[in-house]
């Protein structure tokens, strides 16, 4: 794919759009999968060391031997007690982020408005982790659109069958129709649209996304965004120390540019590293404005 000049965007439509976009589990807050199973007495540390580990080496997909996992747990307890659309959902209400999450969308925003106030920060959600739960979050309002895994329901709303698998490579799908501006539910029912031909400018072109995510799952879209010259920065639980050695990986390997620990609030690496990345990307669709209207 073509990278894209800056100084070219206005003959091409040039978009005054920036994509900032997060992974949710030890990225936005800590596993909110575990913290569920957690909530409803699961041995947290058996399900993904014993039962989950011993789908990935019969050769599962991760993510799908999780989901299943999970609907094994709901239909061996009693029907009173089962995984349901409802249980999920209202789990969402005890998500707890990380600090400075709640406040890093507004500011960022106002990053790219002291540049320029045309420029507009939207904030998209790429996640592995269940759908029910991450859509009913209070910072759920903050996304243009949300992408995770879904489970279908059975009639008396008990989880059935996944539905939805959003895993590694899957996740880059979502960053195309970022770029080709295919989201919300009226492109739902036509995934087949982001294999379209764009025809002029991007809708949001690659080197003007950010993103940020903590683990292998993420990975392919660091590298598609890296390749195209956005931003793709990693995290780590900065309660979790025994998580940073496969974080430090990230960088050591060149998917990220830098790592800093989940904490988004005023003053803290992370929070500094997001708005460095969002002014330097209004700066750039600023100096091509210039550029193109001087010619002009």
């Amino acid at each position: 794919m073509e990278a894209i000049d800056p100084l070219r965007y206005r003959e091409r439509g040039m978009s005054r759009k920036i994509a900032v976009i997060f992974d949710f589990d030890d990225t936005l807050a800590p596993d909110s999968t575990s913290a569920f199973l957690a909530s409803i007495g699961v041995d947290v540390d058996d399900f993904w060391a014993r039962r989950v580990k011993r789908r990935l080496e019969a050769h599962w997909d991760p993510i799908p031997a999780y989901l299943y996992e999970m609907i094994v747990e709901s239909n061996t307890r009693p029907a009173s007690d089962r995984i349901t659309r409802d249980r999920l959902a209202a789990f969402a209400e005890q998500v707890v982020f990380f600090p400075g999450v709640k406040e890093i969308f507004p500011a960022l925003r106002a990053e790219a408005r002291a540049i320029d106030s045309d420029i507009e920060v939207e904030f998209y959600l790429i996640s592995s982790g269940i759908g029910e739960i991450l859509r009913g979050t209070s910072i759920a309002d903050e996304f243009t659109d949300i992408w995770a895994c879904d489970f279908h329901y059975g009639e008396d709303g008990e989880i059935v069958y996944p539905r939805n698998v959003v895993s590694f490579t899957e996740k880059t799908r979502f960053i195309f129709q970022i770029s080709k501006g295919l989201v919300g539910a009226e492109v739902r029912a036509n995934i087949a649209e982001v294999n379209r031909k764009m025809r002029g400018g991007f809708a949001i072109p690659f080197q003007q996304m950010v993103v940020v995510g903590d683990g292998q799952t993420d990975v392919p879209c660091f590298s598609l965004i890296k390749r195209y010259g956005g931003s793709a920065i990693g995290v780590c639980d900065p309660e979790a120390p025994s998580k940073w050695e496969k974080a430090r990986l990230l960088v050591t390997d060149d998917r990220v540019e830098s790592m800093c620990a989940a904490v988004y609030r005023e003053g803290g690496g992370l929070h500094r590293t997001l708005h460095r990345s969002v002014k330097d990307i209004a700066q750039r669709i600023a100096l091509a404005d210039r550029g193109a209207g001087s010619l002009s």
